[in-house]
């Protein structure tokens, strides 16, 4: 039967929280499908992803924002912002707290701000299979002396308890209206910044204790082949010769290896033969350069 306007729903769902509360891996486990890098490093995700779950007769587009935290640098503030305006766009907010870690400096400022912005918002308490009952219980009383929210959930993004639950409710309190995107569609990430998010993520699961967080990746071009295969080039942007040497690794073993990796997800998410080059290039404060920020997705703030 056709859908009409009235039996269909659709709506936006902003995942916000603190830096490695565990957003992209929820996003990634409500979609059914890779969407969002995930690594150990704080503020992993830089740019909003925005990815796309079916449930029932309702599309729940979510958008996953960088981590909220103080910024002190011009790349932390474009994070950020992006952050705030992704939960400023949605129909619901939720925001993700990590249960071990519990009340931190950042949760407490994101509640701030969700009192300043007037935003209704639901409670997702994750990694609830590392804290005792009792803990979860007055974390969850605790957060919600802070804040009225809406509705609590008790989750593990990693293992998938209480998912169902969550998607369920956001399902059926998004708008009516017709869905806005093909029902196969699982993401609205462009497919160059994906590639370049994978080879990030593989350079930050291998080098995240010797490299610091002033890397990126852009993919410089994108060539079809006719045995329908693809030809990635990329480009990793460090700030220093030294990091360059890390990348590198000894006689160029660690960029074969993280190229090794890149391509085997590539391949596995794009459904064919990827040919992928990686490249290494010094580029000193690449972070003031507006260029950078446009090919990560986000608005280069001034001052």
């Amino acid at each position: 039967m056709e859908q009409t306007d009235r039996d269909t729903r659709c709506g936006f769902v902003a995942l916000i929280g603190a830096p490695n509360a565990g957003k992209s891996t929820l996003l990634n486990q409500m979609v059914g499908e890779k969407v969002s890098i995930v690594s150990p490093k704080v503020q992993t995700t830089r740019a909003r992803i925005t990815a796309i779950a079916i449930w029932e007769n309702t599309q729940i587009i979510f958008v996953d924002t960088p981590g909220i935290f103080r910024p002190r640098r011009r790349l932390d503030r474009a994070m950020v912002e992006a952050a705030w305006g992704g939960a400023g766009d949605a129909d619901m907010v939720v925001l993700l707290v990590d249960a071990e870690r519990g009340v931190g400096a950042d949760d407490e400022r994101i509640i701030e701000g969700l009192k300043a912005h007037k935003r209704k918002a639901l409670l997702a308490i994750n990694k609830i299979d590392t804290v005792r009952r009792d803990g979860l219980l007055a974390l969850s009383a605790r957060l919600n002396e802070m804040f009225p929210f809406e509705e609590t959930f008790m989750i593990s993004a990693l293992k998938g308890d209480g998912i169902l639950d969550l998607k369920e409710y956001l399902a059926g309190r998004l708008p009516e209206g017709p869905w806005l995107y093909p029902e196969d569609q699982l993401a609205l990430v462009p497919q160059r910044l994906l590639a370049a998010e994978i080879t990030r993520e593989k350079i930050y699961l291998r080098l995240h204790q010797e490299l610091p967080y002033a890397t990126t990746v852009e993919t410089e071009s994108w060539e079809e082949r006719q045995d329908g295969s693809v030809k990635i080039s990329q480009v990793i942007y460090v700030e220093r010769p030294s990091q360059k040497a890390i990348v590198l690794g000894k006689g160029g073993r660690t960029i074969k290896a993280l190229g090794a990796a890149a391509r085997q997800e590539l391949e596995e998410i794009l459904g064919r033969r990827v040919h992928l080059f990686l490249f290494v290039k010094v580029r000193e404060r690449w972070e003031d350069d507006p260029e950078r920020y446009r090919e990560m997705g986000l608005d280069f703030p001034g001052g």
